[in-house]
C-alpha cells in the first residue's frame, strides 16, 4: 500500500471505513462531495476540523485504490 499517513482504518470507527485521521469522515464521503461539485473550500468550510492535505490524500487514496487490480481465489 502507497503512504496515506492521513488514512486510518478502525473497525470500531464507521465500521471500518477508510477514515481521516480516525476522524468519522470516510474517504467516500469526501470523494462523493468533490464528485457533488464542492470545491475544496467549501469542503474546509462544512467541515473545519478537515485540512487540505486531508482532502488531497482522500483523492489519492480513491484514485490508487480504484487502480487497484482484484483478482478472484481459485479455491477449486
Amino acid at each position: 500500500m502507497e503512504n496515506f499517513d492521513r488514512i486510518q482504518f478502525d473497525p470500531n470507527i464507521m465500521g471500518g471505513k477508510p477514515t481521516i485521521r480516525g476522524m468519522r469522515i470516510t474517504v467516500g464521503a469526501v470523494v462523493g462531495l468533490v464528485a457533488s461539485g464542492y470545491s475544496v473550500k467549501k469542503i474546509l468550510e462544512l467541515y473545519p476540523y478537515l485540512e487540505r492535505g486531508d482532502i488531497t490524500q482522500a483523492l489519492e487514496y480513491a484514485a490508487w485504490r480504484a487502480d487497484e487490480l482484484e483478482y478472484p481465489l481459485d479455491l477449486a
